[in-house]
């Protein structure tokens, strides 16, 4: 009842930028907090950076300080500002979403992803 669709990825070169945006719709009441993860092949999913609807972020030690997880609660939107990119960031980056429905019901919705390639 939840749908994250996901943009912005793409390929780019190492020490370039990217900016990801993912959008959510539905029968949303509120969205405690929004995040993206990654999954590298052969690699398990892993938090990139987790926002909270007051605001407060946090981050994967790998990315602090060249990714910035922000968001606009009006729009139930959350971005991903990507700096200093690395070959080893080259992921498929998905939007995670956890919050109410209007049925006070609780959800926990992932988007389809959207790949994010750092040549070297």
């Amino acid at each position: 009842q939840v749908q994250l669709v996901e943009s912005g990825g793409g390929l780019v070169q190492a020490g370039g930028s990217l900016r990801l945006s993912c959008a959510a719709s539905g029968s949303i009441f509120s969205i405690l907090a929004m995040a993206w993860y990654r999954q590298a092949p052969t690699k398990q999913r892993e938090l990139v950076a987790v926002i909270t609807s007051g605001g407060d972020a946090s981050y994967a030690d790998s990315v602090k300080g060249r990714f910035t997880i922000s968001r606009d609660n009006a729009k139930n939107t959350v971005f991903l500002q990507m700096s200093g990119l690395k070959p080893e960031d080259t992921a498929v980056y998905y939007c995670n979403a956890d919050g109410r429905l209007q049925s006070l019901q609780h959800f926990d919705s992932w988007g389809q992803g959207t790949q994010v390639t750092v040549s070297s």
